[in-house]
Parts: structure tokens; sequence; C-alpha cells
């Protein structure tokens, strides 16, 4: 791979990533900007075919890039630990771990193969599991790890008696809780760190508002052809009003560069959309009591729990 540090990043050269959901969209734009910088780049994806076209589209836009693909599906504890084996079989230091895969707003309550309401169980209790496996690796890599939220988590709260939306759903509460859980992981992550020594640093970050595939034609979520507001946010994207899938990317980016300190919030200044900046955590984000719980309960429900 050619030492050029991409327009933003350092030289990666030598560093090896892991970015989930990079088969598309954001997740996409991030593998790529980090391959441009010189980093090899792990993209686990559900579907084989389909990240395995995603990684040479990469390849193609970045001669010499060195992209690979591995199982996983994080609707699955099983899958995320056979990521976590296979990956620590080769023992490799990871040096940057984007958490940047997410599911949103199913036609209908759905659930995990583990018991997981889906959204809670994907965003937030598949990344913990794979974060807390991949803690050796991580340290190792003195890595940086990028948790990527939603503008979604601005308001709403985690209901600790009923954590899987089973006695009363809304699917926007669920949502928000799930992204609420990914921000409050991730602080109590680079908190724990520096208290231990761990040497890993976690920020966070949220891409505002673009035209992604979350709220597109997806049969499996219950819903079949493309959102109303998927049309509108299309609309809006190209009018200027909220950000590109390109510019989506950049707080993630922002996040995941070596000089950012942990513990810090990058969304697009504008809020919906624009350049990066950081951002003051939003009131939910902030209570560092409810960041230690859910670590807790995450490491109960996952079965994984941080070594060191």
């Amino acid at each position: 791979m050619p030492r050029t540090s991409d327009a933003d990043l350092p030289d990666l050269t030598g560093q090896l990533a892991v970015v989930t959901g990079a088969s598309d969209g954001i997740g996409h734009v991030v593998a790529t900007r980090l391959a441009r910088a010189g980093a090899e780049v792990v993209m686990p994806v559900r579907s084989a075919e389909k990240g395995e076209r995603a990684a040479q589209r990469i390849r193609d836009a970045v001669p010499g890039a060195v992209v690979g693909t591995r199982p996983l599906d994080l609707s699955s504890l099983a899958s995320v630990a056979a990521l976590v084996d296979g990956l620590g079989a080769e023992g490799r230091p990871v040096h940057l771990l984007v958490n940047n895969a997410g599911v949103m707003r199913p036609a209908q309550r759905q659930e995990t193969v583990d018991g997981f309401e889906l959204q809670m169980g994907t965003n937030h209790l598949g990344h913990a599991a794979l974060t807390l496996g991949l803690l050796p690796l991580l340290r190792a890599g003195r890595a940086r790890v990028v948790h990527q939220t939603s503008v979604a988590a601005r308001r709403g709260r985690i209901d600790w008696d009923d954590l899987d939306a089973r006695r009363s759903y809304d699917v926007m509460a669920a949502y928000s809780a799930s992204k609420i859980a990914v921000g409050l992981f991730a602080r109590e992550l680079d908190r724990r760190s520096r208290e231990a020594g761990w040497g890993v640093s976690s920020t966070l970050a949220h891409p505002g508002v673009s035209p992604t595939n979350l709220l597109a034609a997806q049969p499996g979520m219950g819903r079949p052809g493309v959102s109303p507001e998927r049309r509108v946010i299309g609309v809006l994207s190209r009018l200027g009003v909220v950000g590109t899938v390109e510019s989506a990317a950049l707080p993630a980016l922002a996040a995941a560069r070596p000089d950012t300190a942990g513990d810090e919030f990058w969304g697009p200044r504008r809020t919906l959309g624009g350049p990066p900046a950081r951002q003051q955590f939003w009131e939910p984000l902030r209570d560092t009591t409810e960041a230690r719980r859910l670590w807790d309960v995450s490491e109960q429900l996952t079965g994984v729990r941080a070594e060191g």
C-alpha cells in the first residue's frame, strides 16, 4: 500500500481497522477512507456476496488496498463470538474498531436470535459483545473505538424495567434507547480504560441525517418498500438541508483520528448536516451512573466480560 495519507487522516499504514456495516452507506465511506489512508480494513458483514462486492469497490477505488470480509450477524451473539474467536486466533492487534452497523424501525417488534428486542440487541448489545470480546486485541493495539449513535439519542431514556420492550413497545422509543445505550457504553469504555490503564480510547459520533439505507426497502425488517421518510430525506439531501452519505461519514472519521482525545463526541456542525465538529454530550448521555449500570447490564446480558 502506498504511504499516502487521506486528506483528513494521517498515514495509517500498518494499522488494522475493523468496520462494521461497511458493505454500503456510511460504513462503506469510512472503510474506503481508512483504506486510502493505508490501513488494512476488515469488514464484518452478514452477506458474503454483498460484502465481497463492497470490498472490491474499495480495491478498485484504492489501488493496492488490503480489504477483507468476515462473517458477522450482530443480532446473534454466537456469530459475534465466532468473529471474536477468528480474529483472536489470528492474534493481530486491532488499532481501530468502528462500530457503525445498525438497524432502524422494523415494521413490527422483532427479536434477535437471543431474544433481545432487535434494535437494542443489534445496535448496542451486539456491538458491546464485539468490543468486549476484542478487548485483548484492542489493548494490544492501543486502539481507538468509534461508536456510531444517532440524533434519536438527543432525547428518550432506557427503561431498565422493560429493556426488551415486551410490556410496552414503541418503535422509535426503542430505537432511541438503543442509541442512548451506544453512547453510554462508549463513555464508560473510555472511563474504565483510563482507570485500568488499558490504553484504549473510546469516542462517539453521530452522522446527522442523510439518505442511507436504514429506512430503505428491507423485507427482513418487514419493510417491502422505501419508507416515505427516506424519500423526503433524499430530497432534503439534494437541497443541502441535511447531509449526504459522504458528509455523514465525516464525524466518525474525525472521531477515528489518532490525535482525537477519548470521550469526545463528534457530529455535523448543524446537527442534521454539515462539516464535522465537536459536540456537547446530549442530556441522556451525561449520567455516569447510568453509564456504569449500562456496562454491567451489557456484560450480564451478553455473557462477555472485560478482561483485566
